[in-house]
């Protein structure tokens, strides 16, 4: 019809194997992709994009190593953190750093449609009863950040732990609370330990991960 045109939005996703073929011939794969790309933008309107700005950059650097020829990603979730309506205690509006916990539980999160259908007031009286479950285990740490609109899940929720017993014990606690009935999901579940990011290679093969420093 006049005046319409057609909208297409297409996202790759790269097979690792690729990563592994010699310098020269992933070259040549990159200029004949460039370049089908560039003769199609001749009399049509094409853009190219990538992920956020900085998250791009670690990208572009971990595809320079040598595992990411092997490696793919599983798993990804994007959010932002922002001040909770709920909570009467101050709101982090940064990641926690250099908490002493050793344990990070992480997962995404959706709420029921008809969680939001609720009254503000009735929101309100209800998570201030899951808030208060949460403060009977004053060592595990909470952290919200909220995706709404920038990735699939609403939020991806994190917990520093000591002792993933008294996570256990608190993600009990909270399934018979009023507000567990307006989970729609919260998997998948990791549960991470933590580690420097040269232990965490050693644990791929069982091998050393030996880092060379140069001094200039």
């Amino acid at each position: 019809m006049p005046g319409r045109h057609f909208v297409k939005f297409t996202f790759l996703k790269v097979d690792p194997a690729w990563r592994r073929l010699e310098p020269g011939e992933r070259a040549r794969d990159k200029q004949e992709f460039a370049a089908a790309c560039n003769d199609f933008a001749e009399d049509h309107f094409l853009r190219a994009y990538s992920r956020l700005e900085s998250i791009h950059e670690l990208h572009v650097v971990l595809n320079q190593s040598g595992l990411m020829r092997y490696a793919d990603v599983s798993h990804s979730f994007l959010a932002m953190t922002k001040e909770s309506v709920y909570s009467d205690e101050p709101q982090p509006l940064v990641p926690r750093e250099g908490s002493e916990r050793r344990y990070l539980i992480v997962y995404p999160m959706w709420k029921r449609r008809d969680w939001y259908g609720l009254p503000e007031e009735e929101r309100m009286r209800i998570m201030r009863g899951h808030i208060e479950t949460g403060r009977r285990h004053p060592s595990i740490e909470i952290n919200t950040a909220y995706s709404f609109g920038l990735d699939d899940q609403e939020f991806v929720v994190s917990f520093n732990a000591d002792d993933p017993g008294e996570f256990l014990d608190l993600v009990q606690e909270l399934r018979g609370t009023e507000s567990s009935a307006y989970t729609q999901s919260e998997t998948p579940i990791f549960t991470c330990i933590s580690l420097s990011v040269e232990r965490a290679l050693d644990a791929l093969d069982g091998e050393s991960a030996r880092i060379d420093a140069t001094v200039g």
